[in-house]
């Protein structure tokens, strides 16, 4: 018989600390400081800042998502919860209608508490926050109004890892699951590729905090998860990610227990078709390379994605069957 895990957010909750995590955050939002960004606009006042956030959460879809890493999708779905608008601005970002032109639906804090409890009525294994960072103080309001209604999903919080441990810290004993990614190694790739030159400064700091709150991924009899950390970073072209150099920083600093996601499923989107390199998909040799420098480091905690040629090769077989638009 399955163990039953309650989420750490059920004894916050019920110890009050919950409602004072809320009111931290939205003190926040006065003179918001929620990313490293650091606007300082009021959005109390109705002030957007960069993310294009205001004083109510917006959402682009809540949805049962089967295509995660195995141990968030597992047999029945990861309930993810897409959030509109971000603190970054990726020019090859293929969410960009969500993230930076603001689709979505306004939502109350009871509306989106109605969202959790609608995605565990459906079975999902997790509540999966995706580019929250900028609405948490709405997320936390809302987990105050669902815990006494019965959620007890793990939190996952999927993010850029552009974080400001201000934040993170907040969220201690909040979120069951990390699940950021590292996307450059050195600052000019990441104001290039990101507009955002502190990336890599406030994202290493931002990991270094999260593995200290909840450490490598841990699984249950089903493998699922249910606490810890999973970091994504996606292979670019003529490796403007710096895979090795980012998967050296995990090794050395989180250390070789540490779960890995290596992506080779990039490709040009919103801005990136007219910016060399990133106007076109990486190569097979490019994502070998990356794999090399996976195994050079021991990394052995993880998932890796089919080699770009052969992602096509599916691809096409699948229009074929019919499975694929």
């Amino acid at each position: 018989m399955a163990e039953e895990r309650v989420p750490g957010y059920v004894a916050l909750y019920e110890s009050g600390e919950l409602a004072e995590r809320a009111r931290q955050l939205e003190e926040m939002l006065a003179s918001c400081r929620l990313c490293p960004r650091q606007c300082r606009v009021d959005r109390t006042a109705g002030q957007k800042g960069a993310c294009g956030s205001g004083m109510h959460p917006v959402v682009a879809a809540a949805s049962l998502h089967p295509w995660e890493e195995p141990p968030l999708s597992g047999a029945r779905g990861s309930g993810t919860i897409f959030f509109s608008g971000c603190t970054m601005s990726c020019v090859f970002c293929q969410n960009y209608p969500i993230s930076q032109r603001g689709v979505g639906r306004e939502l109350s804090p009871d509306g989106l508490a109605g969202e959790m409890l609608g995605l565990q009525r459906r079975g999902v294994h997790n509540v999966n926050l995706v580019t929250a960072t900028h609405q948490m103080p709405f997320v936390v309001r809302a987990l105050l109004i669902a815990v006494p209604l019965g959620l007890r999903l793990p939190v996952v919080y999927n993010t850029s890892g552009y974080e400001t441990l201000e934040t993170l810290r907040l969220l201690e004993g909040i979120v069951e699951v990390y699940l950021p990614d590292i996307k450059y190694s050195v600052p000019d790739a990441a104001h290039f590729c990101s507009g955002r030159r502190d990336y890599v400064h406030c994202n290493r700091r931002a990991l270094v905090e999260m593995w200290r709150q909840v450490g490598p991924l841990q699984t249950d009899e089903r493998g699922i998860a249910y606490r810890g950390m999973l970091v994504r970073h996606m292979v670019l072209p003529e490796d403007l990610s710096g895979t090795r150099d980012c998967l050296a920083f995990l090794a050395r600093e989180l250390g070789r227990s540490v779960w890995v996601s290596l992506m080779s499923q990039y490709f040009p989107a919103h801005k990136a078709h007219g910016l060399p390199p990133l106007d076109r998909k990486i190569t097979g040799a490019e994502y070998e390379a990356a794999l090399e420098a996976l195994d050079d480091l021991q990394i052995v905690n993880g998932f890796v994605q089919a080699a770009p040629c052969q992602l096509d090769l599916v691809a096409e077989a699948s229009r074929e069957c019919g499975d694929l638009p």
